[in-house]
Parts: C-alpha cells; structure tokens; sequence
C-alpha cells in the first residue's frame, strides 16, 4: 500500500508555499549578489546560476523522495547515520575538508562542494522517527528512551562543533528534544538534556572570543558600531530603509558591501530593504503556513513513524528560518544559520527540499489510509 500511494496525492499546499518561497529566494539572491558578484568576479550572475542549478537538482531529489515511500529511509537509519558521521570525520581532516572562514565544514569534489552539517539534521530526525516509534511504549524508562539517543547526539554534536557550528548543533539539539517530548519522554529527563547543554554552551561561548564578541554585539551593537556590532548595525538600517513597502527588488543600498554576504545569511534584511515591512510579513507568513501544514501532515500520518519523522523534518526549516529571521532583526545573537530556500548554498537547498519530499510522501500516504489504518488505532 506504500508503494501505491506514494505514486499520487500531492499535498499542493505544502507544494506551492515551498515553490513561492523558492522563487522569491531566487529573485533575492540575484539582486543581494549581482553587484557584488560583478565587482569581485566580473560576473553578475556569478552566485545566481549555481542557485538556479541547485534548485533544479533540489526540486528533481524532491519529486523522487516524494516517490520513495518514507520506510525506507528510516530502515535505513543506520546505515545512513553511519555514512553521515564518516562525513563529519572526513570534514575534520587536513587535506580532506575544505576550509573557508576558519571553519572546515566542506567536502570537496573538483567544483562542488557539500555540507556533512546539514544532512546530519536531516539524518538526525531520520533516526530518531525510527527509534522513536520503535521504542513507543518504553519512553518513559531513561536507559530505553533516552541514552541510546543521548549516545548518539554525543557522538554527533562534537563532531560538528569541531568544525566549528555552534548554530547547528544548537539545532539538533533542539530538535532532539522537541521529538523526544513529542514521543513522551519524561519531562525531567528533557530538563536534565537542557540543563547539560545551557552550561555547556554558555562555557563554548565565553571561552571562544568571536563568539563573545557575538555577545556582547547581540546585547549592545552601539558599543562597538564599525567593530562586533557593525553587521546587525546594519540590517537595523536595512529595515529601517524597506519602511511599509520597501524600495523595490534591485533598489537595497545595504547590500553594497555594508551587510556581510548579504545572499546568504543576511538575505532576510535584504528583503526588508527592497520588500520592505509587507514582504517581510508575507515571507514570515508563508514560512508559518509551512510549518503549521507540516505539523498538520504529521498528525494525520498513516503510522507513528510518519508522525515523528513529518514533524521532525518540518522543524528542520521551522527552527533554521525562526532562528535566521529572528538574529537578523536582531531578536537573536549572530548564528550563521542560512534562510531556507532563500540563502545562496547547494547544501541546505538541496536537504531542504529533501525534506519537503519526505514530508509530501508521509502526506501522500496519510490520505490515502482508511480511518482504521492510521497511528492510534493499531
């Protein structure tokens, strides 16, 4: 039955909120890069092409994966953990990982390159949707439902702060634990999970110093205007520019080498610059109607597994776009998470569309399975 129903339905409201949200990426990332590009490369479209390619190639993984019924990935988590982790090792070796900006987060071949961090979200949910509803009636006990997935974050989580990226492991972090009090970990167990992690994170900040600086800028920019607080400084500028409606694609002054690679992860104040409060309000609505429509699908998910892993993946875009929307007006310290489907990147595009492929497949299902078929009535 799998098989048949992941052939038809299509859920065309997750479907065309992702496709607005693709287009209007595109078109930002043209104009956030076009003078840029031409000025360090001689080429306006230096940054665009490859945008529309990965799209392409994101929209082409994403109509497969939506064909490929979701069971099969998640009997395959382990296999694709493991691959995942020797991705986050091999990243970390000298001549092995690319490193850009002091941060060895690339593996590359000739002139692609990809993300080990950002399959690791993905490969996360993966393997907790099946571990998860494996262990449905035994969440409760500490040993059953929750060190064997604590092993597994300690094993993942180093491997991608030593990059470093505190962003995302944060990321996994949370999702781990948004899932675990979903399936109906115990509450103190989940405040002890949050408990190790504040301090711990707190210890990583104090003792790395852009991280301080990062701090100290989120908590007070105007201390140091063309130091730590110079970036954020500017995207207040950009939004304060865009005003009610903006000044038009194209017509974005922050942009020219004030925001830092405004096309990846500043873009959002790029749209408020040239869309101004309206398009900000827009985007962030249909970033809202994605998340509320992938929460919907993984409630009514033909079995538990469909649960976990839709709303798992749906908060794999919900949380990097809240968290990129909310550092750039400011509502959050600096974290380098990229705005899905609108900053510049092969990697977080392509899994982003993986994951919307995955959540349109535990869709398709889902409606295809009479009442006494679904989750709750097994």
């Amino acid at each position: 039955m799998a098989e048949e129903t992941a052939e038809r339905n299509w859920d065309y409201l997750l479907l065309v909120v992702t496709l607005v949200l693709t287009l209007v990426g595109l078109v930002m990332v043209l104009s956030s890069s076009a003078i840029m590009a031409q000025k360090r490369f001689g080429d306006a479209y230096f940054f665009f092409r490859p945008q529309v390619a990965y799209v392409l190639l994101g929209l082409f993984l994403m109509v497969v994966l939506k064909n490929v019924p979701y069971q099969y990935f998640c009997k395959l988590s382990y296999p694709i953990l493991l691959v995942t982790l020797a991705g986050l090792i091999i990243v970390l070796i000298p001549g092995l990982g690319f490193k850009a900006g002091g941060a060895s987060r690339w593996l590359r071949v000739g002139n692609l390159s990809f993300q080990p961090s950002e399959l690791a979200k993905m490969t996360l949910v993966i393997y907790l949707a099946y571990s998860l509803s494996a262990k449905r009636d035994k969440m409760k006990k500490f040993m059953v439902g929750i060190f064997p997935h604590l092993v597994v974050l300690a094993i993942m989580i180093p491997l991608v702060l030593a990059e470093p990226d505190l962003g995302s492991s944060l990321t996994m972090i949370l999702l781990a634990i948004s899932m675990l009090f979903v399936a109906g970990a115990r509450m103190r167990y989940l405040l002890g999970m949050a408990m190790i992690a504040a301090p711990a994170a707190a210890w990583l900040i104090y003792n790395s110093p852009y991280r301080l600086k990062r701090i100290t800028a989120f908590l007070s920019p105007w201390d140091d205007p063309l130091g730590a607080g110079y970036h954020i400084i500017h995207s207040f500028y950009a939004f304060a520019s865009g005003g009610i409606m903006g000044l038009g694609p194209g017509g974005g002054q922050q942009k020219l080498f004030f925001l830092p690679e405004p096309h990846t992860d500043f873009i959002f104040s790029v749209v408020g610059e040239e869309l101004g409060f309206i398009g900000v309000t827009l985007v962030a609505l249909l970033f809202l109607i994605l998340v509320i429509r992938g929460i919907s699908i993984a409630l009514n998910a033909y079995e538990l597994e469909g649960t976990y892993l839709a709303l798992g993946l749906t908060l794999v875009i919900g949380f990097q776009a809240f968290i990129n929307m909310a550092v750039v007006v400011g509502l959050l310290p600096t974290k380098g998470l990229t705005l899905p489907f609108f900053s510049y990147g092969g990697s977080a595009m392509l899994v982003n569309f993986a994951c919307i492929g995955m959540i349109l497949n535990v869709a398709s299902q889902g409606k295809a399975q009479p009442a006494k078929g679904r989750r709750g009535d097994d």
